[in-house]
């Protein structure tokens, strides 16, 4: 039994004075377990952040099923719930917007023990050690958000999060507002925390140089579906769907020397989330459409190991990128430019 199991998640969001909607997520399907970070990518709007609210209990799914360690999450049981009361928990993308300004960093990381009334003594011991596990100086306990740094913060809003023991921890582009200096730390502890203390991650992104440094498996989201899903290696050295590619494709390098291999590339307008096609979402945008893409929607193919996708024509992505290995070359070499590093195994 996975410790997080989602199962045709759907979240659709009324328009007001319309009987439409907004479908963000569409059945949405994977699991987590123990020790295991699987990361969320996609363009703005894909559906990334909705999933993660959906899982914490933030927002009611229209649909589907989201279970924590065998239990329902829904009803009765929520993350409210005193027994799982802080064995969910989330770090937010904007530290600024995220803590409080009239509060010191103490009593921004001792919050949670309040809400689980741990008593006054225990807390101290707890926030002084959480403070030290994410890289805090004691002397920045008594300062206020404004007074550091946004790196800094950002590690306030972690020693937040874990100060709970969470078992799953909710990742919401907790990079993007950092310098590449900053980012590279954030990611590097986030990654140490996990080896020490066996938390589940789920990460939220679009930085694909930090995704593939920390993610073990990847989900690729386009449009509120997954179009793919397998180990991270696997998805950076050989995706298999046509749109991984063209988001592969499309990291930026400061070294114009380097070609990135743009094998696929999308044009044409990306459909509404209000009027989706009833067949695959990208066939207007797909370089290897066929007649079946724009009849029904394609079914989830196991392409090897783990790795899934939805695509008809899965088999012949390769033909468009003529040499997987330099492409993999490629990422490499982003990898090493972005101070990326090895992705986490």
């Amino acid at each position: 039994m996975s410790l997080l199991e989602i199962q045709d998640l759907v979240q659709h969001f009324p328009i007001a004075g319309s009987k439409s909607v907004v479908r963000a997520v569409n059945e949405v399907s994977f699991s987590l377990e123990k020790g295991e970070t699987l990361a969320l990518v996609g363009e703005s709007g894909s559906g990334k952040t909705t999933i993660g609210r959906c899982v914490l209990g933030l927002i009611r799914p229209t649909g589907g099923r989201i279970s924590f360690r065998g239990i329902d999450l829904g009803g009765s049981k929520t993350v409210r719930s005193l027994e799982l009361r802080g064995k969910l928990q989330l770090v937010f993308q904007e530290p600024t917007e995220s803590l409080n300004p009239r509060q010191r960093v103490f009593e921004q990381i001792d919050e949670p023990l309040r809400a689980l009334k741990v008593p006054r003594p225990d807390r101290e011991k707890k926030v002084r050690e959480a403070a030290r596990r994410v890289g805090l100086a004691e002397a920045l306990l008594d300062r206020y958000p404004a007074e550091i740094s946004m790196g800094l913060q950002q590690r306030v809003g972690i020693a937040r999060a874990m100060i709970s023991d969470p078992e799953v921890v909710v990742l919401d582009e907790p990079t993007s507002a950092l310098d590449p200096t900053a980012r590279a730390e954030i990611i590097d502890l986030l990654i140490r925390i996990q080896r020490d203390l066996g938390t589940s991650y789920l990460f939220i992104s679009h930085d694909l140089s930090a995704v593939r440094q920390i993610s073990h498996r990847i989900a690729v989201l386009y449009l509120g579906k997954i179009v793919e899903q397998g180990p991270s290696a696997t998805l950076f050295a050989q995706p298999s769907h046509p749109y991984s590619v063209a988001l592969l494709s499309s990291v930026l390098l400061p070294n114009p020397r380097i070609r990135s291999g743009r094998a696929i590339r999308l044009s044409g307008e990306i459909p509404s989330p209000i009027n989706l096609p009833p067949a695959c979402y990208l066939a207007g945008r797909c370089p290897l459409v066929i007649d079946p893409c724009r009849e029904k929607m394609p079914p989830v193919e196991t392409v090897s190991a783990n790795h899934a996708v939805r695509c008809y024509r899965h088999g012949e992505v390769a033909k468009l990128v003529p040499d997987f290995d330099s492409f993999g070359r490629f990422q490499s070499e982003a990898d090493r430019i972005l101070g990326a590093g090895v992705p986490a195994q």
